[in-house]
């Protein structure tokens, strides 16, 4: 038996808990909020073109990988990424990384998770958990979005990081390499800020609190061109992206809400601690959207303005983003 003294911690989100887990077990005192918001992990998109679920991609969250690579850079930290081609060498990379005593993050595929309720296994690639041993022919797992490890044979793994479709992992593999003595924490959180603002600000429709505003629009006009349908199966897209994966929408506003408070304490801001009950309060709208277009979908609004109620709640939240990223934005000059 091959395992690492490695502390598994539950997270709200599966890249961020991977990177504090990742950090905290090479001696960095670090934890999710800090992770996030150093490494920038609020964002909202919108992609017509790509398709996930047979439906427009909406995210909440930069691309796989970029939160983990941001908080690196900006701490210091080297890291190395790895992909594959053959099932046997990526697993034979993974045996000598757990050797050396290395915890390394996957990113896989959430329908091939064995251990996950089936109401969340659907075909989404860009899930994160660490591997942390072996014994014999399982693999220990950390996936941090669970309150306890498990466990994985190689062939359950190996579906996972070999799995199709959109955001295929490809045996995707990643670690620290090398890790500073000491840590400039103000500058990182300082940096992480300035990339949240310039992203959420950036003069787009289809990025930002603009392209929130662009989404609220495409409600109304899913509804007349396409049907009550194919918009329900939108609007549950969205939701599912928002509530199911990696907490979206609503969850992503409270840990950005508690980045900024401990980002006060380390940078000495009242101001932003002030800022992050405003976030919190983005977060209670988002999810009062949520559960409205849940109602919606299924039929159990009663009112018959169902879709202008949401696409009007929508404007709102991307009016008091742009005012808010325009306040925080202010705030760190």
């Amino acid at each position: 038996m091959n395992k690492l003294d490695f502390e598994h911690r539950q997270s709200a989100h599966c890249e961020n808990g991977v990177a504090a887990n990742i950090f905290q077990y090479n001696g960095i005192n670090i934890d999710e909020p800090l992770v996030f918001g150093i490494g920038a992990g609020l964002f909202f998109i919108y992609i017509p073109f790509l398709k996930v679920n047979q439906g427009p991609a909406v995210s909440y969250r930069p691309m796989p990988g970029w939160i983990f690579s941001r908080a690196s850079r900006r701490l210091g930290i080297d890291i190395k990424r790895e992909h594959f081609r053959s099932i046997d060498k990526s697993f034979e990379a993974l045996d000598r990384n757990l050797d050396k005593g290395i915890a390394s993050g996957l990113q896989v595929g959430v329908y091939h998770l064995p251990y996950l309720p089936d109401e969340y296994r659907f075909h989404f690639n860009a899930h994160n958990l660490v591997v942390y041993g072996k014994k014999g022919n399982e693999y220990l797992i950390s996936d941090p979005v669970m309150e306890h490890t498990t466990s994985l044979t190689k062939d359950e793994l190996a579906r996972a990081r070999f799995t199709k479709g959109v955001f295929s992992p490809r045996g995707h593999m990643y670690y620290p390499t090398t890790v500073p003595h000491s840590f400039d924490f103000e500058k990182a959180i300082s940096a992480g800020i300035k990339r949240t603002t310039h992203d959420m600000l950036a003069p787009v429709p289809y990025i930002g609190a603009n392209g929130i505003k662009y989404v609220s629009k495409k409600i109304l006009y899913w509804k007349e061109n396409h049907g009550i349908k194919k918009t329900n199966h939108y609007l549950a897209q969205i939701i599912r992206m928002q509530e199911e994966i990696g907490t979206g929408g609503g969850g992503f506003r409270f840990i950005y809400g508690a980045f900024l408070q401990r980002a006060s304490e380390i940078l000495n801001r009242p101001e932003l601690f002030e800022l992050s009950h405003n976030m919190t309060k983005i977060g209670d709208d988002w999810r009062a959207w949520a559960l409205l277009a849940s109602r919606v979908c299924r039929n159990r609004d009663k009112e018959s303005d169902g879709y202008e109620r949401l696409s009007k709640m929508m404007i709102q939240i991307s009016k008091q983003e742009k005012q808010f990223f325009l306040d925080l934005k202010k705030t760190m000059k």
